[in-house]
């Protein structure tokens, strides 16, 4: 599926309560075994969340993790993942399953995907789909600016 898309992501951030699992962490024992979505956020303490991402055999497939407490707002979860991994808001795409915080991580430049049943390929293919999208109005207007700065220097070098 990966193959189908010009432009990949540099970053994917997925909240986990109710788009990676149908519940809340919080909610639930680190005895317990957790269950994904039938077909395929961050309200858990740190230490759950990290507990179940190794019971689901879903921590290996992760190049880096970050687990932020659910008292700390998802602009302050991005600032600090941009901090720590350099890569730029417009280089990620990110899926949650609540409006507002879409809503806000989309305004910091971000590919944001609402899913409502949680993550499957439908909706990793939407997100990567609406990335490439992104991508490549961003880079058309790039051009379009540097063309024109081209074109305004010129003519101002000639009067």
């Amino acid at each position: 599926m990966m193959g189908m898309f010009q432009v990949l992501p540099r970053l994917v951030v997925f909240d986990l309560d109710y788009t990676l699992w149908p519940f809340y962490c919080e909610c639930r024992s680190k005895r317990e075994m957790p269950a994904l979505y039938p077909h395929a956020k961050d309200r858990q303490l740190p230490d759950i969340a990290k507990i179940f991402l190794e019971k689901l055999s879903l921590k290996s497939m992760f190049v880096a993790q970050e687990v932020f407490s659910s008292w700390s707002h998802k602009t302050e979860h991005f600032q600090r993942i941009h901090s720590r991994t350099g890569v730029p808001f417009s280089s990620m795409l990110f899926f949650d399953d609540e409006d507002r915080n879409i809503e806000a991580v989309s305004k910091m430049g971000v590919t944001s995907i609402l899913v409502g049943d949680g993550v499957n390929l439908k909706a990793f293919r939407q997100g990567l789909a609406k990335f490439s999208e992104n991508f490549n109005t961003v880079e058309k207007n790039k051009q379009r600016w540097r063309t024109k700065f081209t074109k305004d220097a010129d003519s101002s070098e000639k009067k």
